[in-house]
Order: structure tokens, then C-alpha cells, then sequence
């Protein structure tokens, strides 16, 4: 199935990352429509000057790329499948590229519906979070026909500064599994590392600035991701640990950081 000539993109979720990114595709000239369930969301992007779809059905009909930022996997497979989604009127030979942070089996999954349908799936899962979106520099991890990614790479350039394809379908999901457990490592021993500096005598801030100087020195110590709220931090290793277990794998380091992340999120009151 050959890709239509990417010119009007669909956003599917319109929150904290598909606002931004539908902003900076229209700014760089590409028809752009949004659609989202959530009518403050609406409202915002409204504002911004983005036309609004009344489902993803309408929306998938008029667009030759479709961007899909939902929060969970449910959503995905609603908005994909479920009443007046994106299979009902899609076009043959659409690309629907899932932007969220899935599980690489439900991904595949999804794939294998959709090709059935005569689309052509990616997955392009979105790293750096929210301040990067909102200033067009995120990461994508990639998977996928390598044709149609490669048709997309000028959308995909209107929001995103590093831009990695990994192989087939699934492979963009399995990416950003990985980077998702490091990071949430790193956080993790961030966090403990501090406390104990500060328990013992160390200011933090002093800590921390001697540490962007070390050999411990890392991205989320960096940028201080950390302080954000991490509504996504425990899905993110059930992720991790929900594959390892289909594959026979141990991976004990996993089951650790992600008890660590929740003991974060309830001392800070993050829920």
C-alpha cells in the first residue's frame, strides 16, 4: 500500500504534548485537524487556531497522516476501533502513527487491524516531555514501513529535533520502553542519592551542582523532570514488566525503580 503525500494531519488529543504539536505543525504550513473528548481541550486549541473535528471518524476522513496522543492504551483502541473511530472512514493508504506510550504487543496488535483495513501504521512514541514539546524539540522513536516514516519525516520535523527509526512495527514502542526505564532509573537514584547527601549535611543544591559536574551526571539531574509531575511513571514499568515476563526475562532492576517512583509520588502527594 503506497502512503498519500502527507498535507493535512489529524491530531487525535489535543492535552499537554497534541496541542503543542498541532500548533507547530500549522505554523510550519501543514492543514491541520484536531479532535479530543475533553472540551476544555477543545477550547484551547480553538484558541490557537486549530479547525476541530466532531469525532475521529471526521477527522481520520480528511487526513492523510493521523497522530494519535491519547494517554492510555484503552484510548488508543477506541479512538482506532471503537464507535466513529479512525477505521470507520479513514482513507486507504493513511498512515496512522500512534504517538502514545504503548505496550510493543498491543502495538503490534493494533497494527495488524489496521493493515487489515488498508492503513499503514507506525509508532512513534514522543520523548523530552512537556517543555520540549512546547518548543518543537522532542525526540521520536520510531517504527515502522520505512517509506511511509520516511514520507512523514517533514511533518514529523515541525515538532520534533531527533528523529531515530528502529526497524519494524513495534520497534519505536520497544524504544521508548527502554528509554523509559533508564530514565525512571536515573530519576530514582536521583532522588535517593540527594536525600541521603542532604540527611547527612550536604545542601542539595550544592550536591546537585557537583554532580552535573561528575560521572553521575544525567539528563533528568539536568533538567529537573523530575520536579513535573509523573502521572505515567508506574504504567511505564508495568509496561517493562508485563513484556519481560512474556519474553522469559528476568529483570529484577525494574520491579525496584518502579516501587521506588510510587514511594516519590506518595511522599510528594502526587496522585
Amino acid at each position: 500500500m503506497t502512503a498519500h503525500a502527507v498535507k493535512t494531519i489529524g491530531i487525535i488529543g489535543l492535552g499537554k504534548m497534541g496541542e503543542p504539536i498541532a500548533r507547530h505543525l500549522a505554523a510550519q504550513g501543514f492543514s491541520v485537524i484536531g479532535y479530543d473528548v475533553n472540551p476544555d481541550a477543545v477550547a484551547r486549541s480553538e484558541k490557537r487556531g486549530i479547525r476541530i473535528a466532531d469525532s475521529a471518524a471526521s477527522l481520520s476522513a480528511a487526513s492523510d497522516l493521523i497522530v494519535v496522543l491519547t494517554a492510555f492504551e484503552s484510548q488508543v483502541k477506541e479512538v482506532l476501533f471503537g464507535n466513529s473511530g479512525v477505521v470507520e472512514s479513514a482513507k486507504p493508504g493513511t498512515i496512522v502513527a500512534v504517538a502514545a506510550t504503548i505496550s510493543p504487543t498491543a502495538m503490534r496488535w493494533f497494527a495488524a487491524q489496521l493493515e487489515q483495513k488498508g492503513l499503514i501504521p507506525l509508532d512513534i512514541p514522543i520523548c523530552r516531555g512537556e517543555p520540549a514539546a512546547e518548543v518543537g524539540k522532542l525526540l521520536i522513536v520510531g517504527g515502522g514501513n520505512a517509506e511511509a516514516f520516511e514520507a512523514c519525516r517533514p511533518a514529523f520535523s515541525a515538532f520534533a529535533d531527533t528523529i531515530h527509526h528502529l526497524g519494524p512495527i513495534g520497534a519505536g514502542q520497544v524504544g521508548k520502553m527502554v528509554n523509559n526505564l533508564i530514565l525512571w532509573a536515573c530519576i530514582s537514584a536521583n532522588y535517593e542519592g540527594l536525600k541521603i547527601g542532604e540527611k547527612l549535611g550536604v545542601d542539595r543544591e550544592s550536591m546537585r551542582a557537583m554532580l552535573l559536574d561528575s560521572s553521575a551526571q544525567n539528563w533528568p539531574l539536568e533538567t529537573r523532570i523530575a520536579d513535573l509531575p509523573m502521572p505515567w511513571a508506574e504504567k511505564d514499568m508495568m509496561i517493562v514488566l508485563s513484556e519481560a515476563d512474556a519474553a522469559r526475562m528476568t529483570l529484577p532492576l525494574c520491579g525496584v525503580i518502579k516501587e521506588v517512583i510510587k514511594g516519590i509520588k506518595v511522599e510528594r502527594g502526587d496522585f
